[in-house]
């Protein structure tokens, strides 16, 4: 999914993410805004994730969403 369907999409994606990092509070998701590197980084900031393993983590998610839409 590149930049600007991510970003057109966040809305729908938003209760997606908050079911799978439930440690994200809305006022998080909206400072996010839909812009894949502020989610990477809250991401790390949260879960301790790496960088690496925050991106992937989000590869992941997405295809699955992408599947099920």
């Amino acid at each position: 999914m590149n930049k600007n369907i991510f970003e057109g999409k966040w809305k729908q994606l938003q209760g997606e993410i908050r079911e799978r990092w439930g440690d994200l509070t809305d006022d998080e998701l909206d400072q996010i805004a839909g812009k894949r590197d502020k989610l990477v980084g809250k991401l790390q900031e949260k879960y301790g994730y790496t960088q690496m393993e925050a991106e992937r983590q989000i590869d992941e998610f997405l295809e699955e969403w992408e599947v099920a839409e």
